[in-house]
């Protein structure tokens, strides 16, 4: 992620590479490395946070972004992912991990996929996150998705001090529905999110 931009006297635009999720050599999967894959991004009504979902390695991350040159990672999250242990998947190489995380498991389920479309509530205290990209990515990357269908869940942010936590009250099961699993992907926050260019 390049942040800040400048205009340079000369009238060009530069930016820096203030945040990079590195690459992890693995066994197991399509290639000898599974990059970061960040698939949507957003950034809190106050300017103080920056929030990514990485859809192949699974984790949801926050930054506070105070200092736009300087972002400290102060939430992570993990919701599955392609690097969970005891799937088909062994990491042999992580510049930022100590161990593979566990796979997720909410009221029982499971999640198959990972975190993918973002939806962040005008307060900033309530992250939703969605786990299909797109149906053809998801048949490639996880199959048990058209199988078992997406899912919704509610992150809870600390506004404060920074920080992610899971509500393990909030599931919402796409592959409950009456004609079978469905891959949910975008959502609406009832009466604007802070994405949103119109609030009613």
């Amino acid at each position: 992620i390049r942040i800040p931009c400048s205009l340079l006297q000369n009238g060009d635009w530069a930016a820096e590479k203030v945040i990079e999720v590195p690459s992890k050599k693995v066994q197991g999967w399509l290639l000898p490395d599974m990059p970061g894959l960040i698939t949507d991004i957003l950034i809190s009504l106050d300017d103080r946070f920056l929030y990514f979902s990485n859809w192949l390695h699974g984790d949801v991350r926050q930054y506070d972004i105070s200092d736009r040159r300087r972002p400290r990672l102060v939430g992570q999250v993990f919701l599955g992912g392609s690097i969970a242990r005891g799937g088909p998947v062994t990491v042999l190489e992580d510049k930022e991990l100590q161990c593979q995380p566990e796979p997720f498991v909410i009221q029982g389920k499971k999640v198959p996929g990972g975190p993918q479309m973002l939806q962040l509530s005008l307060d900033g205290k309530r992250l939703y996150v969605t786990s299909s990209l797109y149906s053809a990515w998801d048949k490639q990357f996880y199959p048990d998705l058209l199988r078992e269908g997406s899912v919704m869940l509610q992150i809870d942010v600390d506004t404060e001090r920074g920080g992610l936590a899971v509500n393990p009250n909030f599931l919402v099961d796409f592959g409950k529905e009456p004609d079978g699993p469905a891959l949910a992907h975008e959502m609406r926050y009832p009466g604007g999110d802070c994405t949103s260019d119109i609030w009613l």
